[in-house]
């Protein structure tokens, strides 16, 4: 496929509507404020882009740590006292016996 050659009057026409929008752009003034949303983006370069996985990467391993010990505090806590804990509950067991039996109607 062969190019066609270079036609003047679309040379001259482009030059004209590039010089009408930087009239036109000078004219507005500058532009007005847009949110960071709507604004184009610029490329970012090698060392913000690892910046910013790294961040993510750390945001991501302090999730997983909540998450592992939010389960972990779902389970049944260890008693502090473990002695202690079965002597009561072992008393606890007696009175609940003796109450529902009739034992204290003899």
């Amino acid at each position: 496929m062969t190019t066609p050659p270079d036609d003047p009057r679309i040379e001259t026409a482009l030059a004209r509507v590039r010089k009408g929008a930087q009239e036109r752009a000078a004219a507005l003034g500058p532009a007005p404020w847009q949110p960071i949303w709507k604004r184009p983006r610029k490329p970012l370069t090698k060392a913000e882009q690892k910046k910013r996985l790294l961040l993510q990467c750390e945001r991501l391993q302090q999730a997983g740590h909540r998450r592992f010990f939010t389960g972990r505090s779902r389970r049944p806590r260890q008693r502090r006292n473990r002695i202690g804990s079965a002597a009561s509950r072992s008393d606890a067991r007696a009175l609940s016996r003796l109450r529902y039996s009739k034992a204290w109607l003899w």
